[in-house]
This record gives structure tokens, sequence and C-alpha cells, in this order.
């Protein structure tokens, strides 16, 4: 008898059924699971990526102050901050640092924007009372330093009052300065880590007409403060102070060294008037005869 192929192929695949259909099905449900979850993925992913995005657009101008706050060890101060990192306003504030009653604050919001400029973060503030124009800060960030760029400007960057200085407590809120802070610079860059100031560059600060309620003289003079660009072999910055003319004639030379400035000067009165500013003269440093010794650290 011939045997009947036919049949016996047709029952093995009747037979084989199910526990194909099963396995097909298993391996299915297996694939949808794998993609569900890598969708579940890439939408978390998406979802975190967004927020962030949104939350560093949208990051609010607190941010930038206390970040500020932070690096100028609280004697500068973004006050009643508004706006965002980005786009943002504020009351500049000077004080004494953290545990200081002493601040001053200027008239008058300024504001600023940020942008990113190359690798780098570009900084625009802008004040109606005390910058003409803009200043323009260039700033890097890095692993554990800041670099920060003071783009060069024609003429006078900025002009302050005397009297903001008092905020940094002593000596200046016990001097009452009257008069006007000008900045000038060809260009100075900043380069802090750890704690320890590099500068390269050169800036002028002029103090002009000054006058302080501790002297009856209308007018003391004007002085400037000239700042050169670290040194080689690691020195810091070298300060000059300079008197451009008046009644009262200062004088120094000063290097910070880390995050501390040294300075060693005198003061003394032009002929004529020695009896005028001898209270003064007291008060400024140490007394030696017709010269007051100024020592700061």
């Amino acid at each position: 008898m011939t045997p009947n192929w036919r049949g016996w192929h047709l029952s093995r695949s009747l037979t084989r059924a199910p526990g194909s259909a099963f396995a097909e099905s298993t391996l299915a449900q297996a694939a949808w699971e794998r993609t569900r979850k890598a969708v579940a993925r890439w939408g978390w992913a998406g979802l975190i990526c967004g927020a962030a995005v949104a939350m560093l657009a949208f990051a609010p101008a607190a941010w930038l102050a206390e970040a500020v706050a932070s690096q100028t060890h609280q004697r500068l101060l973004l006050s009643d901050a508004r706006g965002t990192v980005w786009r943002g306003s504020a009351v500049p504030v000077l004080t004494g640092g953290a545990d200081s009653r002493s601040a001053t604050f200027l008239p008058g919001r300024a504001s600023w924007t940020l942008g990113v400029r190359g690798l780098a973060l570009e900084l625009r503030v802008r004040q109606p009372c005390c910058i003409g124009n803009e200043l323009v800060l260039h700033v890097r960030p890095g692993l554990g330093r800041t670099a920060i760029e003071l783009q060069p400007g024609s003429g006078s960057l900025g002009e302050w009052p005397a009297a903001w200085l008092a905020g940094l407590g002593a000596p200046w809120n016990t001097l009452q300065l009257v008069g006007t802070l000008r900045l000038a610079s060809p260009g100075l860059k900043l380069d802090v880590a750890e704690g320890r100031w590099r500068v390269a560059g050169q800036a002028d600060l002029d103090l002009d007409n000054i006058s302080s309620r501790l002297s009856t003289l209308d007018r003391l003079g004007s002085y400037r403060v000239h700042l050169e660009g670290s040194g080689a072999g690691g020195q810091g910055p070298a300060i000059t102070l300079s008197t451009l003319d008046g009644a009262l004639l200062l004088s120094g030379t000063g290097q910070w060294t880390g995050a501390q400035l040294r300075f060693r000067g005198e003061a003394r009165a032009a002929p004529g008037f020695e009896s005028v500013l001898d209270n003064l003269l007291n008060i400024l440093g140490r007394r030696q005869g017709a010269l007051s010794l100024i020592s700061i650290g």
C-alpha cells in the first residue's frame, strides 16, 4: 500500500500550527514592548531637554544677581532684579561685604542684554544716569575659572557719583566724598581662578572735583588711579595714585596679590592749605610731620 504522504504532511502541519502561532505572537509582543519602551525613553528625553531649554531661556534675572554677588564677595549687588538672565534690569548697590551694614545705590536702574558671541557670552550694560553708550563685556566661563574682558571704548566708558563709594564701608563712609568717578580704558581683561586675579591691559579711574564733608574746602582736587596689568612672574596688577590738581596732594602705589590689595601712599597739603587740611590729614592716615601715611593691606 502506498503511504499517504500528503495527508501525513497536512497532519503534521496542523499539529505544529498552534505552537508556531503562539511563538509568533510572543515575538510580536516582545517587539512591540521594545518599541513602546524606546518611544517612552525618547519621549522622556525630549521632555527633559525641552524643560532644560525652557528653563535656560527663561532663567530669572535673580540668578545673574546671585552670581555677581558671589563673585564680588557681596560688594556689588544687583538689587530688585527683574526680567531674565538674558534681558533684565536691576539697581546696582555697593556694600562693604556680607557682614557690612553700609550700602549705597545708584539712581535709576541698570539694564543688560546677554547673548552668545563666538565662544564667549557678550554682556551689554546700560544705565541712563551713568553710562553714556554701553559697557560691553565678554565673559568666558570655564572649569574653575572665569575670564572677563572689557571692550575698549572711545573716551569715557562711564561716570558715577563719588558718593557711591560710601557703600564700601571704611574709609569711604567716613570721608563722604562728593564728585565724579570717570572710567576710561583701551581694553582690560580680568582672569579669575581660585580667588586669584590676573589682569591684562590698562584702565584709568579719574576722581574729578572731589570734596569731602570732613573739610571746609569746596574742592580738594582731582586725582587719577591707574591700573596696569599683571607683570611677569605672576605679579598682580599694579595701581598708581596721582594728583592732577588741587589743595590735597595724594600719591602712592599698590598691587593686588590674590584678591587682596596692598597699597602704600601719602597725603599732604599744598602750600597755604596746611591749617585747613590738618584735620582731614589726621583721618586719612598716620601722621609723620606734614605727611599723612596711608596703608592698606
